[in-house]
């Protein structure tokens, strides 16, 4: 589709919102949107968004959907964010909105190829780490270690899958059961 090549080279969506918790900068679905509209319209194009509730292993996550058509030709990306319904602050609306929201957002991140890998939203750990340690992926070992979810680096490598890692790679530096496979996955998902 030659529109939706253009609106990739053209788009700029910079990140407007900030983090004064996390201290970082970011760009929400919204924004994307705005800044996505008048490129649909010059390109007689548009756009469908929709998501749905699934479940894996008992956790509930949305399944975002983006669509871009230009007469009979479509392009869809999909992409997940798990839903946590006890997270503190909010209520199972903000926390299944708040999915919702991410999961778009990274559904046009991948349709419209905007790369968010420096975006503090795969890094940031909410405060959780120790100021003078900078959020690291997880580094190479010189032998495998089997990985669990009492292994040092488990959170990191949590961290890394929410920031769209591959559990491939994972599987290069530790060794990974399928049950843990599974719980990593789980966690990346909550």
């Amino acid at each position: 589709m030659k529109e939706l090549i253009e609106i990739q080279a053209e788009l700029k969506a910079p990140k407007n919102q900030f983090n004064k918790f996390g201290n970082y900068k970011y760009r929400s679905c919204e924004d994307i949107l705005e800044a996505v509209k008048p490129l649909l319209k010059s390109k007689g194009c548009s756009l469908i968004l929709s998501d749905e509730v699934k479940d894996v292993a008992g956790i509930p996550y949305v399944e975002a959907t983006a669509i871009i058509n230009k007469g009979e030709t479509s392009v869809t990306v999909m992409a997940q964010a798990g839903i946590n319904p006890d997270r503190k602050g909010m209520d199972i609306a903000q926390s299944f909105g708040s999915s919702s929201s991410y999961a778009r957002k990274y559904a046009l991140n991948g349709l419209f190829l905007i790369d968010d890998t420096k975006d503090a939203d795969a890094t940031n750990d909410h405060g959780k780490a120790s100021k003078a340690q900078p959020v690291q992926n997880p580094t190479p070992t010189p032998q495998k270690e089997t990985m669990n979810a009492t292994h040092p680096n488990w959170d990191k490598c949590v961290k890394y899958l929410r920031g769209a890692g591959s559990i491939t790679e994972l599987e290069k530096r530790y060794i990974i059961s399928d049950d843990v496979k599974e719980n990593l996955i789980a966690q990346t998902l909550g």
